[in-house]
C-alpha cells in the first residue's frame, strides 16, 4: 500500500514539474510555426550576405525548411507535387543569413502540434 502511495506522490509532483515548466503562448506559436515550415506549408525566403562588403550572395523563396548545421545552413524546398530540392551553404565568420516569413500563417498558441510520419515509424514491409 506505502509503494502506492509513494508512486502517487512522485507521479503528482512530476506532474507538478512539468505543468510549471509549461511554455509561453509565444513559445508554442513558434513552435507551431517552425513545425508548418518543417512541413512546406509557409512561403519563405532565405537570404545569404556577406557581413562584410554588405552584398546578397544568393536568395532562395518557397516553401522552404531549413537546418543550421553548425558551418552549414542546409535548405529543403518543395518544388512540386513530390518534387524537392535541397541547398547547402557554408557558413562563415564573414557570410551569414536570415529567414524571412512571406505571409502569415494561423497556429494555435494553446495547443502543440504532433505530425506522424508513419513512413518513418514503420519498416516498408516491401523491402527485403
Amino acid at each position: 500500500m506505502n509503494r502506492k502511495l509513494v508512486a502517487a506522490a512522485v507521479a503528482l509532483s512530476t506532474g507538478a514539474i512539468v505543468l510549471t515548466g509549461c511554455s509561453s503562448d509565444a513559445d508554442v506559436v513558434s513552435k507551431n510555426l517552425s513545425k508548418e515550415s518543417d512541413q512546406f506549408k509557409i512561403d519563405r525566403r532565405v537570404v545569404f550576405f556577406n557581413g562584410i562588403t554588405d552584398k546578397y550572395l544568393l536568395s532562395i523563396e518557397g516553401k522552404c525548411s531549413i537546418k543550421d548545421e553548425n558551418n552549414q545552413l542546409e535548405v529543403t524546398c518543395k518544388t512540386g507535387e513530390d518534387e524537392y530540392k535541397k541547398h547547402f551553404l557554408g557558413l562563415s565568420d564573414n557570410v551569414s543569413y536570415f529567414v524571412e516569413q512571406l505571409e502569415s500563417a494561423e497556429v494555435s498558441r494553446y495547443h502543440y502540434k504532433v505530425i506522424f510520419k508513419p513512413e518513418t515509424i514503420l519498416r516498408d514491409v516491401d523491402r527485403p
